[in-house]
């Protein structure tokens, strides 16, 4: 399956500030800039996103570096760890846009329950495997393993970005190009 700009929905789940403070720091900056990648082709796109904030008292808000990208993304707070599970999220959703494309911290917790319970309730879900990350790189490889087994797409930000694209003749393609260099 490939991804499709007129099927997708862009989901950045948990970008916080002391949850990326407890992350490897390399990993993390590896991961800010691919979701900021995604995030900046989305608007490019007109690809809907929704952003979430688990329990934002504690954990803070989302990393100053992806701010600005996501102010005309809908954002929702959590404390449930699947975004499914939380009504507000849903309903975010639309039904012209089945694909959901996933990224965000950490990997084997909300990210993993997310995709699986969007998955079972019928969306077909991809995740940005380069924009995840987990404390523990041993869980994020379980986490991966697990949604491979699911069924779940496991991709890259720039496969994703240049499968919304679809061709270099789009208007957009010089502005995805130069954001992936």
């Amino acid at each position: 399956m490939l991804a499709d700009r007129d099927q997708s929905q862009l989901i950045i789940i948990d970008m916080q500030e002391k949850l990326a403070a407890a992350m490897p720091q390399d990993s993390m900056q590896a991961v800010i800039r691919n979701c900021s990648i995604l995030a900046q082709a989305a608007k490019l796109l007109e690809v809907p996103t929704v952003y979430t904030e688990h329990y934002p008292q504690g954990l803070g808000q989302t990393l100053t570096a992806l701010q600005a990208l996501l102010e005309d993304a809908a954002r929702v707070e959590k404390t449930a760890f699947s975004c499914h599970a939380v009504p507000a999220f849903r309903s975010q959703l639309t039904s012209d846009r089945p694909q959901l494309i996933l990224a965000g911290m950490e990997a084997h917790i909300c990210v993993l329950q997310t995709a699986l319970q969007l998955q079972a309730s019928g969306h077909q879900v991809l995740v940005a495997a380069d924009a995840a990350l987990s404390r523990h790189p041993a869980n994020m490889v379980n986490a991966l393993d697990r949604l491979r087994q699911a069924g779940v797409v496991i991709s890259n930000t720039e496969s994703i970005v240049f499968e919304w694209l679809g061709h270099a003749e789009d208007d957009a393609f010089k502005q995805i190009s130069r954001l992936v260099r």
